[in-house]
């Protein structure tokens, strides 16, 4: 296949929207017969975006990727860069069921069992794996427990749960959001087992999917939109943050905007307006898992979950608290 017809068929796969080098890579890994090297696989889709001068602009008969009268990103020919590109993701329902910090294997099934026998009333139409659903303990860099459970058996404990909860909720859409347990799989290859860093089978995205079928990964930390709302793990600030009252007023310090959070285990809501009346509330959400861990037996955790319910361009936040297997 002639260059500049694989990097339209590739152009047509990850769409508009990712970087000519990221796609570039991409592009050479999985076809290093036909490029030379990086740079002609990168000049191959600028080819087509009509990105290397005049002189080429006109050779190029599929003008699907060429955007007319728009003036060029690098006019000044500044060298490529690897900048990152960061958007939220767009989550579209009408009820969201919100579950934070399962932290499987150390999952509470009382707390899981509350909130699945509440959730089946509320009939969500999309489910939102918020962050840390594995713990990946036998992963982290901390001082580990031999006799805790390893990486595999983990892995079998979220199949066996992802297969509840789709046999509980068969018409909800799944979304799994990374969060820092999950991110310690990827720490663990770049110290570990640098290697095998890029190759697919060990990518997370992949295991993850080869577990659960039909869901949707959320990572490199972005930012779920859902109707207004802003959605986070907590653990996407590159600091950790200070507040005497509690998370949601953190939160609301941290992001000046409606938002809600799992990551410090604890339910808690904060408001504010502005002078001119605006109101922004903040929320937290409590987790799934253990209340007692060994390396934390004295907290101030709490079991919990949220639905969210939007409407149009509206939503409504209904935070709940589980205590001792009830949900209040």
């Amino acid at each position: 296949m002639h260059q500049s017809e694989l990097a339209t068929q590739y152009r047509k796969q990850y769409g508009d929207d990712m970087p000519t080098l990221k796609l570039a890579r991409i592009m050479y890994k999985e076809n290093t017969s036909s490029f030379k090297d990086l740079d002609g696989a990168r000049k191959a889709l600028r080819y087509i975006e009509g990105k290397l001068g005049i002189k080429n602009l006109k050779r190029v008969k599929n003008r699907e990727f060429i955007k007319e009268g728009e003036r060029p990103k690098n006019p000044y020919k500044l060298p490529e860069s690897d900048e990152s590109d960061y958007k939220p993701f767009k989550l579209t329902a009408k009820r969201l069921l919100l579950l934070s910090d399962i932290h499987i294997p150390y999952h509470s099934i009382e707390a899981l069992t509350a909130t699945f026998d509440y959730a089946k009333k509320e009939k969500p139409d999309a489910i939102l794996l918020n962050g840390d659903t594995l713990d990946f303990f036998g992963l982290s860099k901390f001082c580990k427990d031999p006799r805790k459970r390893n990486f595999a058996e983990e892995l079998k404990s979220f199949k066996e749960l992802i297969a509840v909860i789709q046999k509980l909720f068969p018409n909800s859409n799944l979304y799994f959001k990374n969060g820092n347990h999950e991110e310690r799989y990827l720490h663990f290859l770049f110290m570990k087992a640098k290697e095998l860093v890029g190759v697919e089978e060990f990518e997370l995205e992949n295991i993850i999917k080869a577990r659960a079928n039909g869901i949707t990964i959320i990572g490199d930390k972005r930012i779920i939109h859902a109707n207004g709302l802003n959605i986070i793990h907590g653990h996407e600030f590159a600091t950790s943050f200070f507040s005497p009252v509690n998370v949601a007023r953190g939160l609301f310090l941290r992001g000046k905007t409606s938002a809600i959070q799992g990551h410090n285990h604890q339910s808690s809501e904060h408001t504010e307006s502005d002078m001119n009346g605006k109101i922004t509330t903040t929320w937290s959400t409590g987790c799934l898992s253990e209340l007692h861990p060994e390396y934390m037996p004295i907290n101030k955790w709490n079991h919990g979950f949220a639905i969210i319910n939007m409407d149009g361009k509206e939503f409504e936040v209904v935070n709940k608290r589980i205590y001792k297997g009830k949900v209040l």
